[in-house]
C-alpha cells in the first residue's frame, strides 16, 4: 500500500528482458535501506526488489504489467518516481494508492499557470470499465505515474491536474511533454463503490 507521495526519482541503469519478464535495474538514494521482497512503486506500479547489488536495485516486470503500463516503454537513463510501501504508523499525506495500475494515458497539453503547471490528459473511455469504477471526478483522487493529484474539469476520457513547483521538479513531471505515456491508477473507494452498486442492482 502507498500513498502517492513520490520520495524521489530513481535512474534507470539497466534493462534486461527475459522471455516474457523484463527486470530492471535502478539506482537513488535509498538502495542501502531497501531488502529484498521488499515492494516499491516505480511510476505508480508496485513492484518487488530481487536484486541489491553495486549500489543499484532490481526489480521485474511480468508481461500483464507491462500491457498495462507505461514501463515498457523505459529507457536506460530514463527516470522514475519511485515511493516506499506506507508505514502504518504517519500521517497519509495523499490517498490510498495500491501500486496497480489500471491503465494509461497520453498527456495532451502542459500549460504555465504562472508558477505552477497545468496538464490535460486523455485516457482511453470504456463504458464497462466505468460502470465498475475506473473514472475521474471533479476534485477526486487520481495517481498519475504513482503521483496523488487531485482531478479537475473531468470528461469522460480527459482530466487535468494542476502541478505545484515542488511536485514538478522533485517528479518526473518536469519531463512529461504531450505524448508522454503515463499512469494511471483511479481511486479504489471509487472502485468498491461502484462494484457494491452494481451488485445491489443485479
Amino acid at each position: 500500500m502507498f500513498s502517492g507521495i513520490v520520495e524521489e526519482c530513481a535512474r534507470v541503469t539497466g534493462i534486461v528482458k527475459e522471455q516474457e519478464n523484463v527486470h530492471f535495474t535502478l539506482q537513488c538514494s535509498f538502495v542501502d535501506e531497501l531488502k529484498i521482497d521488499q515492494s516499491v512503486a516505480h511510476n505508480g506500479v508496485c513492484l518487488t526488489v530481487v536484486r541489491i547489488q553495486d549500489g543499484c536495485y532490481t526489480v521485474t516486470a511480468m508481461k500483464e504489467t507491462l500491457d498495462r503500463s507505461n514501463l515498457g516503454l523505459l529507457k536506460v537513463g530514463d527516470e522514475v518516481n519511485v515511493e516506499r510501501s506506507m508505514m502504518m504508523n504517519g500521517r497519509l499525506d495523499g490517498h490510498i494508492v495500491q501500486g496497480h495500475v489500471d491503465c494509461t494515458a497520453e498527456c495532451v497539453s502542459v500549460e504555465d499557470a504562472e508558477g505552477s503547471y497545468v496538464y490535460t490528459f486523455r485516457h482511453a473511455f470504456d463504458a464497462g470499465m466505468v460502470k465498475r469504477g475506473y473514472f475521474c471526478v471533479d476534485k477526486g483522487s487520481v495517481t498519475v505515474n504513482g503521483v496523488s493529484l487531485t482531478v479537475c474539469h473531468p470528461t469522460k476520457d480527459t482530466f487535468q491536474v494542476c502541478i505545484i513547483p515542488y511536485t514538478y521538479e522533485h517528479t518526473n513531471f518536469h519531463s512529461l511533454k504531450p505524448g508522454s505515456v503515463v499512469n494511471l491508477e483511479f481511486d479504489i473507494i471509487g472502485k468498491y463503490l461502484s462494484r457494491m452498486t452494481n451488485l445491489l442492482e443485479e
